[in-house]
């Protein structure tokens, strides 16, 4: 088994991009786990990714906003852990069937992506 933290050489992994496109669904997936603030999505995705992924917090506050202007998320004010004042975000029903829906997708694509990149040549 490989350790994520490091790379291929043993030296300690860089966090990745994201690949286009794929921060709402991740986003989604984060909320789906329980109510969370902006940074707590932020940080609940890196968690889950054990650091692997880096989310930039500019990409991220358009993003919520776009999805809860698509109806897939929700928003109430509530304190903070540090007890400031904080936007937090659900899950709605909509949103739960866009995620069930991206993340059949996804598992789709990354098949036939894996499939691809372990074809070998023929012997002529």
């Amino acid at each position: 088994m490989t350790d994520p933290t490091t790379d291929r050489t043993g030296e300690p992994a860089k966090p990745l991009d994201l690949l286009q496109g794929t921060l709402d669904m991740l986003i989604l997936k984060a909320v789906s786990l329980g109510p969370l603030h902006g940074y707590g999505v932020l940080l609940r995705i890196q968690q889950i990714s054990k650091n692997r992924l880096e989310i930039q917090q500019g990409s991220l506050y358009p993003a919520l906003y776009r999805l809860e202007h698509q109806g897939l998320i929700d928003s109430e004010w509530g304190e903070s852990e540090n007890k400031r004042r904080a936007k937090y975000y659900r899950l709605t029903a909509t949103g739960r069937k866009q995620l069930s829906a991206e993340t059949e997708k996804w598992h789709r694509m990354a098949d036939v992506i894996g499939g691809i990149l372990s074809a070998v040549a023929e012997e002529a």
